[in-house]
């Protein structure tokens, strides 16, 4: 006999992420002793890019696939960047750059992945370290003047007209909000939109439940891997080309160091499963949002800035603990 969910329950189990936000950011609200509206708006602003990156990512995890190489991508794609700003002093050519170069970049990885069939881990793992690797070699031969006079940082030249446009723009608000955050918004709108009301966002879902069936009902699986790929690769290139206007440079060393595991960390944390098939877009920017108030929880207790990674990493494992055990017990219980 099957008993029909009321309408909290059902909601609760379809948007748990916002209750794990809505958890953390009390604990937040508890240790801060008081939050500000720039406090929130903060962490709308240091969400942008990873939540941007995580956006691709979990597009990339509904195949049922990975993609370890978006934080060395994002340290190539912004370092890169920087030298076309400083050749161009165009805000717009510099983000058309980091878009087709990011595509480019995650068409190496689809085309690896989708038509050779090579495991993605291990496609993207060799890729990680080649993106980081150039981003790091080539800093050091560009002549200086490209790099803005710096010896192992991409930095954008000030004394090009378009700098403080671009800067204000990566640092600035509209009514309050920061601009970086509105955008993160409207991409997390854009996706969900294609995610669950598109052709194309169905052919992924049907992929990642099962690639096989998929094939067989003639979604060509190969294409549309690659094309996973290639979207991770633009939303890296919008987030380079966000990460510079807010920092006005790019360390090849240190720059998106870890961002791989953030990005597979908000995915999860918004309920995308890493088995493929499960998840929503939406879910992301909770979960982008939920590792940043984690970063502030552990700044306001003053702990040391070493522990950081450890409590993402048993967070990102309880996360995936939840999502294995919960439905084994979900059908126990019905049995």
């Amino acid at each position: 006999m099957n008993r029909k969910k009321d309408p909290v329950t059902k909601f609760l189990s379809q948007y748990s992420f916002i209750l794990v936000f809505v958890a953390i950011f009390a604990v937040y609200a508890l240790v801060a002793h008081g939050l500000t509206w720039n406090g929130v708006m903060n962490i709308f602003r240091h969400s942008a890019v990873i939540g941007i990156i995580g956006i691709g990512m979990g597009m990339v995890c509904i195949t049922g696939e990975i993609d370890l190489s978006v934080g060395s991508m994002l340290a190539m794609v912004s370092g890169f960047a920087v030298v076309i700003f400083n050749i161009t002093g165009s805000i717009f050519l510099t983000l058309l750059f980091t878009v087709l170069f990011g595509g480019i970049c995650g068409a190496v990885n689809g085309i690896l992945v989708g038509y050779v069939e090579m495991p993605a881990f291990i496609v993207t793992l060799a890729t990680m370290l080649i993106y980081r690797s150039f981003a790091q070699y080539f800093c050091q031969i560009f002549p200086k003047d490209l790099i803005g006079g710096g010896s192992s940082v991409y930095r954008m030249s000030n004394k090009l007209d378009a700098y403080q446009t671009f800067y204000d723009f990566g640092n600035g608000k509209i009514a309050t909000v920061p601009i970086v955050g509105l955008i993160l918004v409207i991409i997390v709108a854009v996706f969900t939109y294609i995610s669950t009301s598109t052709k194309y966002g169905k052919k992924i879902y049907a992929i990642g439940s099962n690639a096989k069936g998929a094939g067989l009902a003639g979604i060509n699986v190969k294409l549309m891997k690659v094309s996973v790929f290639v979207v991770a690769g633009a939303l890296v290139g919008v987030s380079a080309f966000l990460w510079i206007a807010m920092n006005a440079s790019s360390d090849p060393a240190t720059t998106g160091k870890s961002y791989e595991m953030y990005a597979i960390a908000s995915a999860v944390l918004g309920g995308i499963s890493m088995s493929g098939g499960r998840g929503k877009c939406l879910g992301i920017l909770f979960g982008a949002m939920s590792y940043t108030v984690i970063d502030k929880i552990i700044v306001a207790l003053k702990m040391d800035s070493l522990i950081n990674d450890a409590i993402k990493g048993i967070i990102l494992l309880l996360v995936i603990l939840i999502q294995i055990i919960g439905p084994k017990l979900k059908g126990k219980i019905r049995h």
